[in-house]
């Protein structure tokens, strides 16, 4: 049987609006894996989408504004790996953990210039 974790993230722009996000990842997270991957967070919870190839999740609050407003920034908030739940439905899967965790450990500082947002 295949272990599947889900990793959790979310957008909120300066106004507090919130955008949801779960990826469906294969294999197990074990502590150290969280660890590297919070050690290479702004601020222990922040990242750049953009940088690490994952969806963006400013777009589903566009559909409500329009596009972009002065309310958007390039950050999005890691919440938490946590157990595939059966509420989670047909999530696809984005990849193996150790490929999130890879992608992380990759960063040696943040490009804000990667987001559409970067000089509003």
């Amino acid at each position: 049987m295949t272990v599947r974790v889900v990793f959790d993230y979310m957008y909120r722009d300066a106004g507090n609006y919130k955008a949801f996000g779960a990826l469906l990842l294969e294999g197990e997270v074990a502590e150290p894996d969280q660890k590297r991957v919070i050690s290479k967070l702004s601020g222990g919870e922040f990242f750049i989408a953009e940088q690490v190839g994952i969806p963006v999740l400013y777009g589903e609050l566009w559909e409500y504004s329009g596009g972009p407003t002065e309310d958007d920034h390039v950050w999005h908030t890691f919440n938490l790996f946590r157990p595939l739940m059966e509420e989670d439905g047909d999530l696809p899967v984005w990849g193996t953990v150790s490929e999130l965790v890879e992608r992380f450990e990759k960063v040696t500082f943040w490009r804000e210039d990667l987001s559409p947002h970067w000089d509003i």
